[in-house]
């Protein structure tokens, strides 16, 4: 997990203009590691909702997930196995 402070506070009324951003940098992050986005989705996790993204590079699966509280953004990812594991990552989270 990393943690990044966020220049704005997030309104979670806005989650709709913050999942199409949050698309362009998910997009952009796989571009970068030499893949492409493979799926997209909108879920809850620790009672918010959140963004979360699938991709692969050079034959590793990737999932990364996007929760923002406050100033915060959390970007939860997984790499490798990306199954019950990376459940595990995203179902345990919570905010302190």
């Amino acid at each position: 997990m990393t943690i990044f402070t966020l220049l704005k506070p997030y309104d979670p009324a806005r989650f709709q203009a913050a999942a199409k951003e949050l698309d362009g940098i998910a997009a952009r992050l796989a571009a970068q590691a030499g893949g492409r986005l493979t799926q997209s989705a909108t879920s809850v996790v620790a009672g918010r909702k959140i963004r979360s993204y699938h991709f692969e590079s050079k034959g590793v699966p990737t999932r990364i997930g996007f929760v923002l509280v406050g100033k915060r953004e959390y970007q939860l990812v997984c790499s490798g196995n990306t199954g019950r594991p990376c459940d595990l990552l995203f179902s345990s989270f919570s905010v302190t």
